[in-house]
């Protein structure tokens, strides 16, 4: 049966219990990425199954067992433990599995579901104070600065240096319950950047790992918007492992669950974002209707109300956004349109090579190679010093599009070719 069909099954059959429902295909993708609903309708929807597949379910095999849902958060002594220790490793390049299924969404799980930490005092000889959490917070925008420069794999070795060096101590020193919230609040941003730089070194289990430990982080600095800000990093990492479903669900759970506290910026870049899911998905209604959410919360954007990590949030993000979901839907003249938008708008050097990069893109599966070979030169010379795998791996898709396409195309298939060549 369709999603939309299994909904309309549950809400027929949570009637005949007495009770409303109005689910919908978005809440079923929800349920394929692992969020559990409440009340009895896990038990509705076994009973749908049930009736189709002509055999009875546990809510095991549903995935919706009660041992595996209710889950309260790690302690917060053992995870600054594990995590500390889990960075050494991640320093010397042992790297771990990717999480998948109901142990990937069990961290968002921690993050929204309550009792938050009452008291986060930490007694030793050493005390922190308030310079002590400043000095974290220019790491962190040093550290960002630097990835957005000069790429991940030149950033990442010296954010986890700091963290293994710096950090670890800190978040192991003596503190009051009001400096230990604004630590865990500038750690986890440290450990976001780290997550980010790691992604993009194409270190895909290691950015998970640290995604997590900033969600942990979150939750025990009582920072909702945070929270939502590190979800929108799990969004992204989902798009590009193509597990849409997820990608939808994830941002769901930071629009539900930070509420009225997610600002502008992050709510418009989690719309956005969730466009493109639904666009993976083929699901052309609810892309259009993220598109439209994502475009309103843009003009609501005051940038001086806004913290300092959502400042990636700038003119032009939603056009390139929106132009990727619909070169994913097949409306490549739409497409062409937003994406030549983005990237005439102003942007950090990192932001611009993407969106020149999707302008190419586009221009190539559009009929104009010798456009998509001006804009993939543009995109070098933004480029030139960058270590990004994930910028290497959009000039080896652009490579593919515009071989054999004519003279300009082939000059700057020469030209890709000789940047992939410079080692790391």
């Amino acid at each position: 049966m369709t999603r939309l069909g299994l909904a309309n099954r549950v809400n027929q059959a949570s009637a005949s219990h007495g009770r409303q429902t109005k689910y919908d295909h978005a809440s079923v993708v929800r349920w394929l990425s692992g969020q559990r609903p409440r009340g009895i309708v896990p038990e509705v929807i076994g009973e749908v199954l049930a009736e189709r597949l002509g055999r009875a379910l546990s809510l095991d095999e549903l995935g919706m067992g009660a041992a595996i849902h209710n889950a309260t958060s790690t302690p917060l002594t053992l995870f600054i433990d594990r995590s500390t220790a889990s960075w050494r490793t991640d320093e010397a390049n042992h790297s771990t599995p990717m999480l998948t299924g109901l142990t990937a969404v069990g961290p968002i799980w921690e993050w929204e579901a309550p009792p938050g930490d009452s008291d986060v005092t930490r007694s030793g000889t050493v005390r922190l104070g308030p310079s002590d959490v400043a000095t974290l917070r220019g790491a962190r925008t040093h550290y960002e600065q630097m990835y957005r420069k000069a790429g991940g794999v030149a950033a990442r070795g010296r954010v986890l240096s700091y963290l293994t060096r710096e950090v670890a101590p800190m978040l192991k020193a003596g503190y009051s319950d009001a400096i230990g919230r604004e630590l865990y609040r500038a750690a986890g941003a440290l450990v976001a950047v780290a997550g980010i730089c790691a992604y993009d070194s194409d270190a895909q289990s290691s950015a998970q790992a640290h995604f997590h430990q900033a969600l942990r982080l979150a939750k025990a600095s009582g920072d909702r918007a945070f929270g939502g800000y590190v979800i929108a990093l799990l969004v992204n990492q989902s798009l590009f492992m193509r597990e849409y479903q997820q990608a939808v669900a994830f941002a769901e759970a930071a629009l539900r669950t930070a509420g009225r506290v997610v600002s502008p910026a992050l709510a418009t870049d989690l719309y956005a974002m969730q466009a493109k899911a639904y666009a993976g998905l083929g699901d052309a209604v609810h892309a259009r209707r993220c598109m439209h959410q994502a475009e309103t919360r843009a003009g609501q954007i005051r940038p001086d109300e806004e913290p300092a990590e959502t400042t990636y949030v700038q003119q032009g993000l939603v056009e390139a956004c929106v132009g990727e979901a619909l070169t994913r839907l097949g409306d490549l003249s739409s497409a062409k349109e937003y994406a030549a938008e983005a990237a005439r708008a102003p942007a950090h050097p990192r932001g611009r090579a993407n969106r020149l990069a999707s302008l190419a893109q586009v221009q190539a599966l559009g009929g104009d190679p010798d456009g998509a070979a001006r804009t993939a030169m543009q995109m070098l010379d933004v480029t030139s010093g960058m270590e990004s795998g994930r910028l290497r791996g959009r000039l080896r898709i652009l490579r593919s599009a515009l071989t054999d396409r004519g003279r300009a195309a082939s000059d700057a298939v020469e030209a890709i070719d000789h940047n992939l060549r410079v080692p790391w």
